[in-house]
């Protein structure tokens, strides 16, 4: 070496010490680099994307020309180092440790701990442009990658390691996404969160959760006499109406109002039988079905609402394609006159509520910040008296999940009215 300039050989280890660094900063890109992004780049036709995504399925090719090319250049540094030092300060042991330690600090700074922080800071920025480079040096060195992996192969074996497709396989569990969606908010707009979240919950909310409680179900009694049904067809709300004889749980099925309008203009004399002649089957759910089970079940039978009995044939409410569908993007339907919907209270200025017993608690959680638990009754009434045990008189006061809750009227066995207070931050 004594015949190369000093400048020549500064100028080797400039260019030795930036190759490695290019591995080095390349091989953290690669593996920091998000893959769903890159396949979503690559179904787009990137020329980078795609050759990035074809070295990640072979990773272990890929790792072997960066370290077998990484490892060869720190040892030509070393062996220039050693060389400089030499010829400038002589053969001698203390010159040897010193050019050791030296060479060792150097590579761990700008070889090493740098580049791979740079990488893992901007891994699409790095990663994308050094795969050509890498995938090219892949098959020039092919036969020493081969002649290295017979090796490593064999230790990996023995360790009972997989490096297959198996190994490979980055498929997202549903937790997995909805933590991929609530990290994505500067990319995903508020509403499309919020939709994109409510659709992994399906599986978590019940139709019990959603639906319209028996107290509050618009139906039609054909036992009374005929002008009160003509009357309550003239003056209700929905388009289809649940039908019983006698009490609620007698039902006999479901009738389109729009038909039975059209009767009224026809017929002078109606009766009941009339009506049954226009009524379609009822359809029953149990209160456990998950919402995205009945959205699936609601597609397959070709209905849109759905009556929920419990285990002794008790109807408990009524549940319809719309109540799935506002659960998913919130709600957009116009309320009916007296019902209490959850786009009809807040916090007034004062921080209180006042609410119906009757509400439900989902929809107060969602509509106040609050925290109620869920996993017990499913209206606010429901949830004071299973707290209280008792039926409570007016003016009684308690605390749940930091929100005082003052019960305003008492009714015989049901709370009416419910006064809420704002938490205090």
């Amino acid at each position: 070496m004594d015949s190369v300039p000093l400048w020549v050989q500064l100028l080797a280890l400039v260019l030795l010490t930036a190759t490695s660094a290019f591995f080095s900063i390349s091989e953290t890109a690669l593996m920091a680099l998000n893959r769903h992004r890159v396949k979503h780049m690559a179904r787009r036709g990137s020329r980078l994307a795609q050759t990035t995504l074809w070295l990640l399925e072979r990773t272990d090719q890929m790792l072997s020309v960066i370290l077998i090319a990484n490892t060869l250049i720190n040892a030509l540094i070393t062996a220039l180092v050693t060389s400089i030092a030499i010829s400038a300060f002589g053969n001698n042991e203390q010159v040897l440790t010193i050019a050791t330690a030296v060479v060792a600090f150097f590579l761990i700074v700008f070889a090493e701990i740098t580049p791979k922080v740079i990488g893992a800071t901007y891994p699409e920025r790095i990663a994308l442009p050094a795969s050509f480079v890498i995938r090219l040096l892949l098959f020039l060195g092919r036969p020493a990658i081969w002649f290295v992996n017979l090796f490593v192969q064999r230790l990996l074996n023995m360790l009972r390691v997989r490096t297959g497709s198996a190994a490979r396989d980055q498929r997202l569990s549903p937790d997995e996404l909805r933590s991929m969606v609530l990290e994505g908010g500067n990319f995903i707009p508020v509403k499309h969160r919020s939709i994109l979240l409510n659709l992994f919950d399906l599986e978590q909310v019940t139709v019990e959760d959603v639906m319209t409680p028996r107290a509050q179900i618009e139906s039609l009694n054909l036992s009374v006499p005929a002008d009160e049904i003509k009357h309550q067809l003239t003056t209700c709300y929905h388009n289809k109406l649940l039908v019983h004889e006698g009490e609620v749980n007698q039902i006999v099925g479901i009738l389109h109002v729009r038909k039975a309008m059209a009767l009224l203009n026809q017929i002078d004399e109606l009766t009941a039988d009339h009506f049954r002649e226009l009524l379609t089957a009822p359809y029953f759910i149990p209160p456990e079905t998950d919402l995205f089970t009945q959205l699936q079940y609601f597609q397959e039978n070709k209905e849109r609402l759905a009556v929920i009995v419990d285990e002794y044939g008790e109807v408990q409410g009524l549940v319809t394609l719309d109540d799935i569908i506002e659960e998913m993007v919130g709600e957009f339907t116009t309320s009916t006159p007296g019902a209490t919907r959850a786009d009809q209270f807040g916090w007034d200025s004062k921080g209180e509520c006042l609410l119906e017993g009757s509400t439900s608690l989902r929809d107060i959680n969602k509509r106040l910040g609050l925290s109620l638990p869920l996993d017990g009754p499913k209206t606010l009434n429901g949830l004071l008296l299973e707290v209280l045990q008792e039926i409570p008189e007016a003016s009684v006061s308690l605390k749940l999940s930091d929100c005082v809750i003052e019960i305003v009227q008492a009714q015989e066995q049901v709370i009416k009215m419910v006064k809420l207070y704002r938490p205090k931050a």
